[in-house]
């Protein structure tokens, strides 16, 4: 798996002519040499070679496949290695951090060091057997956790305790939450009115009858994403709730029977959101219908309006239509999905849990 990886990415990275891949980024090291953590990963066609700073070595030693290994310090020193793997080559890299790029730059030339994230993505955004089996694995332990909410959501119950005992269980099971630059926390748990903001920050609030409650799961089994979401209510749900609800639901169920391979991404929304629309909803459905999933919990394709890009067998992604009243509650209801290949049709869900409207007691 690793060495096809660095071909497949080698062989996009030679579409803008580079020939070499130099990633700095946690997510792509691990795609590259199945060690996540500090360091920079250079691969060339007959080889990876993984510079890591000393407190790093021990680990990359023990995780790393398929590439060597070479011991550094942080700093100068680790400049002065890369350059000396990669003098007289054209780059590719991910590198992020601006003032490394200067100093690269300064040494070998700005022609030679490339920041250039698209052949990455577009080597990352078809999904190998393994990658799919990690991915179904975590799905599988998120539909574990909503078996527990069903048992541990109760009235005097706050969201950051139900957060706290499905992160807990979730860790025994052998994941990782995952980490965003753009929330606190790793969940979404938004009871009644804090469920109309989709990305709602996990608060003291405590669930009271009536609630509707947002689960919004995302962890990592063995580096790779599952994200799934199911909306409770604690108690019996009104009348709107359940018009609401059964929108959602078939809007979602729409969008997955619209997964084949070759339909465009924009499509997909469309079919969602039309349905959304036509019952009155439009404006209160303020977010894209899903993106892809893999080693970053959002990454390409992008399932939105006025996108062409094309969906193919074995991306991976997340159908999530939502509706959302200000004040009130929101109800959203996400799986996460392989694309099928010809003749086999659509869409593979990895999430089991039903999606029938539960009501707590």
């Amino acid at each position: 798996m690793i060495k096809q990886h660095r071909l497949n990415l080698l062989e996009h990275a030679n579409k803008f002519g580079c020939n070499v891949i130099a990633a700095f980024q946690p997510e792509n090291i691990f795609y590259l040499t199945g060690f996540w953590g500090e360091g920079i990963a250079i691969c060339t066609e007959s080889v990876t070679t993984l510079l890591a700073p000393k407190l790093e070595v021990g680990r990359a030693l023990q995780e790393s496949k398929e590439c060597d290994v070479i011991s550094t310090e942080r700093g100068d020193d680790l400049i002065y290695s890369f350059v000396s793997k990669v003098e007289k080559k054209m780059i590719c890299t991910d590198c992020s951090d601006h003032a490394i790029i200067r100093r690269i730059q300064d040494k070998i030339g700005t022609k030679l060091f490339i920041v250039n994230v698209e052949p990455f993505f577009l080597t990352r955004i078809i999904k190998d057997e393994e990658e799919i089996e990690m991915i179904e694995m975590a799905a599988k332990i998120l539909d574990t956790l909503y078996r527990i909410c069903t048992d541990e959501i109760k009235v005097g119950l706050s969201e950051r305790e139900l957060q706290a005992r499905l992160l807990f269980e979730g860790m025994k099971l052998g994941t990782h939450p995952t980490s965003y630059k753009t929330s606190l926390n790793p969940f979404i748990i938004a009871g009644g009115p804090n469920g109309a903001l989709p990305h709602a920050q996990v608060s003291d609030r405590k669930f009271i009858k009536g609630d509707t409650i947002i689960v919004d799961l995302t962890l990592r089994y063995n580096g790779y994403i599952a994200d799934a979401t199911r909306t409770f209510v604690l108690g019996t749900a009104t009348s709107e709730i359940r018009k609401i609800y059964d929108v959602v639901k078939k809007s979602q169920q729409a969008g997955l029977n619209a997964l084949h391979s070759n339909v465009m991404c924009g499509q997909v929304d469309a079919i969602c959101r039309r349905i959304i629309s036509e019952e009155g909803y439009s404006e209160y459905f303020i977010h894209s219908t899903g993106h892809g999933i893999g080693l970053d919990v959002h990454e390409p394709p992008w399932l939105r309006l006025k996108n062409e890009e094309r969906l193919k067998a074995n991306m991976a992604l997340t159908i999530e239509p939502g509706i959302y009243l200000q004040g009130k509650f929101g109800i959203r209801i996400e799986d996460s999905v392989i694309v099928g290949s010809e003749p086999d049709g659509g869409a593979r869900i990895l999430n089991g849990f039903t999606k029938d409207l539960i009501e707590l007691d």
